[in-house]
């Protein structure tokens, strides 16, 4: 999503939370259509994706969209709403920095191609993986990131690499002229504010994920709320988000 596109969906006041879901709705309703699904209830898409129908239904009326009584929402002309509303109906050129294993395996994942998105580059630093055919594609040197940047037109730099590189990666990728970067490394980046940074940090969705399964469990076993002298050293930052 293009910093443009950031303003107009926010000019017709559409909530970042709603953005948020409309892939998953896409998802559910990418499916019901390859069933050969015409029409969908709000109360049989809401389940699908895990939301509730009200929910559902005042995100859609956000894209204009408020089905019929009766009848439902139209499958088909819903996929289209929404992947219009997400900028899908246009390719999006992608470069992946960083061809390790999680670089692999985003090489390799052929949702990509389906979705709108088109990997159109490969680099790394490590001279042992430049020039390796990986998903059909040639591993290029990080030198030639501006070069593939510009030949190739990417809109989109996904940055797998180690955290103490990722910064200067992105740095560079900014100055080239890409405005949307998707971060797997374990750091936050800092960028200017026309360029938009999506975070994805598996270490803390399984941390998320522990915590509620230790309050399924019904807490710490034997254990109280901790004091502040009692915090571990390191362990700050941790206590305060689970509080929080």
């Amino acid at each position: 999503m293009t910093p443009r596109q950031n303003r107009d969906r926010a000019e017709r006041g559409i909530p970042e939370a709603t953005v948020a879901r409309l892939p998953v709705y896409l998802r559910a309703l990418t499916g019901l259509q390859e069933r050969g699904v015409a029409t969908v209830s709000s109360e049989e898409l809401a389940a699908a994706a895990g939301v509730n129908s009200a929910k559902l239904r005042k995100d859609l009326s956000h894209l204009g969209s408020y089905g019929t009584r009766g009848v439902g929402y139209e499958v088909e002309y819903l996929v289209y709403q929404i992947s219009r509303e997400l900028g899908l109906t246009q390719d999006w050129v992608v470069a992946i920095i960083g061809v390790g294993n999680l670089g692999r395996a985003l090489a390799g994942y052929g949702g990509f191609a389906s979705r709108g998105f088109r990997v159109a580059g490969l680099l790394d630093a490590d001279e042992s993986i430049v020039g390796q055919e990986i998903s059909g594609m040639t591993v290029a040197h990080i030198d030639r990131l501006e070069d593939v940047i510009a030949d190739h037109g990417v809109s989109i730099a996904v940055i797998a690499t180690p955290a103490a590189a990722a910064q200067g990666m992105c740095d560079r990728v900014v100055a080239a002229g890409v405005t949307s970067v998707l971060n797997f490394a374990p750091v936050v980046l800092t960028v200017p504010d026309e360029v938009d940074v999506r975070k994805v940090d598996l270490s803390i969705e399984l941390q998320i994920l522990a915590f509620h399964e230790q309050r399924k469990a019904g807490g710490p076993d034997g254990l109280g709320r901790l004091d502040a002298d009692e915090t571990p050293p390191g362990a700050t930052q941790y206590v305060e988000a689970v509080d929080a």
